[in-house]
């Protein structure tokens, strides 16, 4: 699965907003009562309509959702999946690990791994040797 062509603004996001678009994702689109009865579902939460709408927004904002206006409400739906949102955020934290930058502190990592973690990287790197393959057989 590649990259995908939208980046959200903003990565990171917290608790709250992190629940609402998971129950985003797993509804397709929503509307503010669709989120707000999931998570009163749970007898022991306690959330404010008003909130929802204000996580929703704050989260459209952020680049992850956009709203649609139909006839009645609003509703909200997700501009990435959620395994394109799991390889964003890998590429971001590789990233950051690799910016540390220092050789002796990415050896002492890698050679820290196990066998099976080995057995991954290896499945990793035959993967890009056919990615990039199929890419320069398009070209």
């Amino acid at each position: 699965m590649p990259l995908p062509n939208h980046r959200p603004k903003q990565l990171s996001l917290g608790p709250l907003e992190t629940e609402i678009l998971e129950i985003v994702w797993q509804l397709g689109c929503a509307t503010v009562k669709d989120v707000h009865d999931r998570i009163l579902a749970d007898p022991d939460r306690e959330l404010a309509y008003t909130s929802v709408t204000t996580v929703l927004r704050r989260l459209t904002q952020k680049g992850w959702l956009a709203c649609d206006k139909t006839e009645r409400a609003f509703t909200w739906r997700p501009l990435i999946s959620q395994e394109q949102a799991q390889i964003l955020k890998a590429q971001e934290q590789l990233n950051q690990f690799l910016a540390v930058g220092n050789p002796d502190v990415v050896a002492a990592f890698a050679d820290s791994l196990d066998a099976a973690s080995v057995e991954q990287l290896d499945a990793i790197a035959q993967r890009l040797k056919a990615m990039r393959q199929a890419r320069q057989e398009e070209e």
